[in-house]
């Protein structure tokens, strides 16, 4: 069958095709009932339009680019789909480049095969790659720096007072042997919660203990492993609490301390970040920094838009967490060595 021209759809219409490119592209200069005419008869023959030559024309693709080197995990699954959406309320599409390819990376930014770009990519883009986007005025979103310019900027969640906060409270709870559950030390959040969780300790007057800083990758698996021969290593001197770097690590610490005997809060307190769908449901229910994961994306596109639109700078906002106590955190009691 032949594909549907333009031509067809100007013919069948009883009109110039300069009449149904009008009708298709929304430029108001059409009588209403001329525009619905037209727009009934290219949707009848099953018109479909030439994208790449409508893109040549105004120089926009109407689709923005997501770079990441993952989208496992709820968060990603969160942030993902909020975004798409928001998206289609622009009239853009969304992209999502997985890769660890920096030169695939820079090669699709500087290409200009999507109208703006949103970046979480575990530093890979260095201070020079960033020279030369803003020499090219590619229009970014970073979620994983802090960065503003004219043509650039950052909606981040402030992992760092997160880390602070999370750690301070887990102290006001009389704990002061407190591990930390690290996620991938080149990604933004895992290192800034880190680092939050390390200056309460030392404003406490607890120094941190390297053999605290456990690596459970942001996974549950990794984490269930790593607590297993954390504990087989170092049982002598379990902390009395975790501070894990996102709530899948919190699970997977939570079912390797129950699986040698440990009851959660009662002899060790685990604390979580995201507050994914589960956390409520887990048993038991997941103490936890709320990520506001959605209005991250909601703010990236918003922004990038804005931007792209020329209606604003590029500007960096940080977005902050909430601490959601629930069941997986308790008043020390002291019971953490004694099984």
């Amino acid at each position: 069958m032949a594909k549907i021209t333009i031509r067809d759809v100007a013919r069948e219409a009883g009109v110039s095709i300069s009449t149904v490119s009008n009708a298709l592209n929304d430029v108001d200069v059409l009588n209403p009932a001329t525009k619905m005419h037209v727009l009934e008869v290219a949707e009848r023959l099953n018109y479909i339009p030439n994208l790449n030559g409508k893109m040549l024309k105004s120089g926009k693709t109407m689709m923005l680019g997501f770079f990441t080197t993952s989208v496992a995990g709820p968060y990603f699954y969160k942030l993902v789909e909020t975004m798409s959406r928001q998206c289609e309320r622009h009239g853009y599409g969304l992209n999502v480049f997985v890769t660890k390819d920096k030169h695939v990376i820079m090669s699709n930014i500087l290409g200009r095969r999507v109208d703006g770009v949103i970046i979480y990519e575990e530093l890979k883009i260095d201070e020079d790659d960033i020279a030369v986007m803003e020499k090219d005025r590619i229009k970014a979103v970073f979620l994983d720096r802090e960065f503003k310019g004219e043509t650039m900027g950052s909606v981040i969640f402030d992992s760092y007072t997160a880390g602070y906060e999370a750690a301070k409270y887990l102290i006001g709870l009389g704990h002061k042997r407190i591990a930390y559950i690290s996620g991938v030390d080149t990604m933004f959040d895992s290192v800034q919660r880190r680092e939050g969780y390390r200056a309460a300790l030392r404003e406490y007057g607890l120094p941190p203990d390297d053999d605290y800083i456990i690596q459970g990758y942001f996974e549950e698996d990794s984490t269930f492993n790593a607590i297993k021969a954390f504990i087989r290593s170092y049982g002598h001197k379990l902390p009395d609490a975790f501070l894990a770097g996102n709530d899948l690590s919190a699970i997977g610490c939570i079912q390797a301390l129950k699986a040698h005997g440990y009851e959660i809060p009662t002899d060790i307190s685990v604390v979580g970040f995201d507050d994914i769908d589960i956390a409520p449901y887990f048993s038991p229910p997941l103490t936890t920094v709320r990520n506001p994961i959605a209005r991250q994306g909601i703010l990236a596109i918003d922004r990038l838009v804005g931007m792209i639109r020329g209606e604003e700078e590029g500007l960096s906002q940080k977005l902050p967490g909430e601490l959601i106590v629930r069941g997986s955190s308790h008043v020390n009691i002291g019971r953490a060595d004694r099984r």
